[in-house]
């Protein structure tokens, strides 16, 4: 395989992708959340009017996507690390991925219910 061409549009190209974009989406978060919590210091009111309409439907969905890119790129952050300073990380990169992959899915059903419970029970009841 010629130089550079390690990732090409396999699973390590995607993971690296995935990386980038979940850091980018947990920037913004901060970004927001930064914003929202100085309102409190200028307005109580406001600050409460904002926390208010966190309580909707969609917003309960974006915390759980927000779970979701906040462990992917942690774990993924991990893989990264045991590539980086592993000397047989870049042999076993792959296995890696799709152990932070299976390691993820079965997080993420665990985080199901938890974070998604107001938006379950709003829709369907108890």
């Amino acid at each position: 395989m010629p130089a550079g061409t390690l990732y090409r549009g396999r699973e390590g190209m995607w993971s690296w992708v995935a990386h980038r974009v979940t850091g980018v989406l947990i920037f913004f978060f901060l970004f927001a959340h930064v914003l929202d919590t100085a309102l409190v210091r200028v307005s109580p009111e406001a600050y409460d009017n904002v926390i208010a309409t966190y309580k909707v439907w969609f917003v309960n969905l974006m915390e759980y996507g927000l779970v979701a890119a906040i462990l992917f790129h942690a774990l993924n952050g991990l893989r990264v690390i045991a590539v980086d300073f592993w000397s047989k990380g870049t042999r076993y990169q792959r296995q890696m991925l799709w152990s932070v992959v299976g390691l993820w899915v079965l997080l993420m059903a665990g985080a199901f219910y938890p974070v998604l419970k107001h938006t379950l029970t709003t829709w369907f009841g108890k």
